[in-house]
């Protein structure tokens, strides 16, 4: 059982909230997060690398000179891959690195995610974080008083919040992103998780996050 320490939107501690890595994954497969984390940065790439071959690149395919009698190794176009400024002898061509695992793996593979951080202590929860308007000082402020300022940190919301994603988007190693959206890449990214009560209540209860990789993981709110 981990004992989660509990802040206000100040940054004060307030109390603490029982929970145990088992109730979010009973086991932890290091080999399924692997393969799951290499899944979504295989589709983050952009795939657009391209070289020439010899019948692309400039230049004539006549014979260098004639084969015998001059004393030098015997040669062909001046498009040979062995030349300078010749062409690839198996060029790059574009392509898609994005791939598919199945649905309950990904789902399981963000679950283990999750409670690894537990587990690791790597996780706090805020009481409620509710916002108007946005205001970076506020978000600012709360990780100050939180220890987590200068550290990589996600904050997951129980729903998508406009306000709250402005007011942490403009700092520096803070990303926002709702509960439903969280995946093993995303949570395993950062070095601490600040989880909403609300968020952390809906993983326990069993509220599945969204198993299909986005086209960029950028922590950023669709």
């Amino acid at each position: 059982m981990a004992s989660l320490p509990v802040y206000d939107s100040a940054g004060k501690e307030v109390g603490k909230y029982e929970i145990s890595p088992e109730d979010i994954s009973a086991t932890i497969n290091k080999q399924l997060l692997h393969d799951v984390v290499v899944m979504y940065q295989a589709s983050a790439r952009q795939g657009t690398h391209k070289t020439k071959s010899r019948s692309e690149v400039a230049g004539s395919g006549k014979k260098m000179y004639r084969q015998k009698g001059t004393g030098n190794a015997r040669a062909g176009s001046r498009r040979s891959n062995i030349r300078r400024g010749g062409g690839h002898a198996f060029a790059r061509r574009p392509r898609d690195y994005s791939y598919r695992l199945p649905r309950k793996a990904v789902r399981a593979a963000t679950r283990m995610a999750i409670a690894g951080k537990i587990r690791d202590e790597q996780v706090a929860v805020i009481d409620k974080l509710a916002m108007e308007t946005p205001k970076t000082s506020e978000i600012a402020g709360m990780l100050k008083g939180m220890g987590l300022c200068g550290s990589t940190t996600l904050i997951a919301t129980a729903e998508v919040s406009s306000a709250v994603h402005k007011s942490a988007r403009n700092i520096q190693g803070v990303s926002v992103m709702p509960v439903c959206d969280l995946n093993a890449l995303e949570v395993l990214k950062p070095k601490k998780v600040l989880f909403t009560r609300e968020a952390l209540d809906q993983l326990k209860n069993g509220v599945p996050p969204k198993a299909q990789p986005e086209a960029a993981t950028s922590g950023e709110e669709a």
